[in-house]
């Protein structure tokens, strides 16, 4: 099999970082993203979404969207677990991540792709008609994000990962997003001490560099 990837976007990071924290090695292609590769035909034929990762396996068959991809692995290779081995824990992790991507990196994506240069005329991921930047999207991330940064500080408050004791899946979503959120020139307040503990030692793990 085959995971397609780009270096520095997030989605292919937390893919990354997920088989690091399994110990799962995994035959990469890059995909320049700089130059529009995942944008022209040869890459388009794996994925016509024209995102990245996406996943070819040996029959050809190809799955996208990065947390897809990991739910793939987990089922082959169910320990250690880290989408849960309860069905609270399970419910637990599902939970934060929904709320991560829906709302920090939600807020990121839309800061970013309504506001920078670089994307107009590409309000959205992939291959899509031209679609135009707008701005009042941009406003409605930095609101999001403010209260995002909120929410899962007071969450930490009392746990010391963000789904219970133990690091997760949960915990991946928010590193990426959290790391990616700066790239829209988000940062998380000084004033947020438990995100802040929590992000560091989320860094330190060896599979945050993967």
């Amino acid at each position: 099999m085959k995971l397609y990837d780009a270096a520095w976007a997030p989605s292919p990071r937390r893919v990354r970082i997920y088989l690091a924290e399994k110990g799962i090695a995994v035959d990469r292609v890059a995909v320049d993203l700089r130059t529009g590769e995942h944008l022209a035909d040869p890459y388009l034929a794996i994925n016509p979404r024209g995102a990245v990762p996406a996943l070819e396996l040996d029959d050809g068959e190809v799955i996208c969207e990065s947390a897809a991809i990991c739910r793939y692995f987990e089922a082959l290779h169910p320990t250690p677990s880290l989408f849960g081995d309860t069905p609270l824990a399970v419910g637990r992790i599902e939970s934060w991540t929904r709320r991560i991507e829906g709302d920090g990196y939600a807020a990121a994506v839309y800061v970013l792709r309504n506001s920078a240069p670089a994307f107009a005329g590409r309000g959205e991921v992939g291959k899509w008609p031209a679609i135009d930047q707008i701005p009042d999207l941009s406003v409605r991330g930095r609101i999001m994000w403010d209260a995002f940064v909120d929410a899962l500080d007071a969450r930490l408050v009392t746990t010391s990962w963000i789904a219970g004791d133990r690091y997760s899946f949960a915990d991946i979503t928010a590193l990426v997003t959290v790391d990616f959120a700066r790239a829209a020139r988000l940062t998380v307040r000084a004033d947020a001490v438990h995100l802040h503990r929590w992000h560091d030692a989320a860094s330190t793990r060896d599979s945050a560099t993967a």
